[in-house]
């Protein structure tokens, strides 16, 4: 097994300031990994780079997709590669459609297109198709299109960035369902899945996917690795303050 993601030694600026410092991070293919962390930590900054935005600007280091060093592609050389990511807060775009976006999809790959609307009727997506991309939708409605967008181009490394922030439980429940199907290579083996990575504040959506391995994200710096459930209980107990308490300790010792 090999790996998806590779970032090595990265440092990242946006208009000068560092957000992001000596960065490690390593994904093997078929693991998600989940990134905890406060807001302004660095998490949505990581995503961003990952994805080749270009105000996010790769001063050192490394970014490596399948082996292949990426750090210079832009954004849309990734996305051909198979990155895609589902934003936090993706903008409203004027004058294009849903079902535009997904006739584009299925222009490129035809025999997807009974496979499209299976989707969009299973996660109740419909409604927003003849909709402009994100106009007049709830904060949990957002979270659908974007992941149903994820789910019509089927990326082979998979970024989610908060999908759990901002929504009830019962659209939790129905995210939580859409990000499982989303990684999930093959109907009925739920263990069989692509490599994915998610980014959450308050770990709300590990309840519903499992991940594989979880992250605390400090002040750009990835502070301690390790067991999910057993990262997230000390988070939900003692907050993100202990987690840096016990950051600043270890670099002591």
């Amino acid at each position: 097994m090999g790996n998806v993601l590779e970032i090595r030694d990265l440092c990242v600026e946006v208009e000068e300031k560092e957000l992001l410092h000596d960065l490690d991070l390593t994904i093997p293919d078929g693991e998600v990994h989940a990134l905890l962390g406060p807001n302004g930590s660095g998490k949505t900054t990581l995503v961003m780079t990952i994805i080749g935005y270009p105000e996010y600007r790769v001063t050192k280091g490394q970014i490596l997709f399948n082996g292949e060093d990426i750090t210079e592609l832009d954004i849309t050389e990734r996305a051909r590669l198979g990155i895609g990511v589902s934003q936090q807060r993706p903008p409203t775009i004027a004058g294009v459609k849903l079902q535009q976006i997904l006739d584009y999809v299925i222009a490129n790959a035809p025999q997807r297109a009974q496979e499209v609307d299976d989707l969009a009727r299973a996660f109740h997506t419909e409604e927003f198709l003849n909709r402009d991309v994100n106009a007049g939708l709830s904060g949990g409605e957002i979270k659908r299109s974007e992941l149903f967008q994820l789910l019509a181009t089927r990326p082979r490394f998979a970024m989610m960035d908060e999908p759990d922030s901002g929504i009830d439980l019962e659209a939790l429940a129905v995210v939580g369902d859409m990000v499982n199907a989303l990684l999930s290579k093959e109907p009925g083996r739920p263990a069989h899945r692509r490599a994915g990575l998610i980014i959450t504040h308050t770990g709300h959506i590990l309840d519903y996917v499992h991940a594989d391995k979880a992250h605390i994200m400090l002040d750009g710096r990835i502070g301690c690795s390790g067991n999910p459930l057993i990262l997230l209980d000390k988070v939900r107990k003692y907050g993100y303050e202990e987690c840096v308490r016990c950051i600043l300790r270890r670099r002591e010792e």
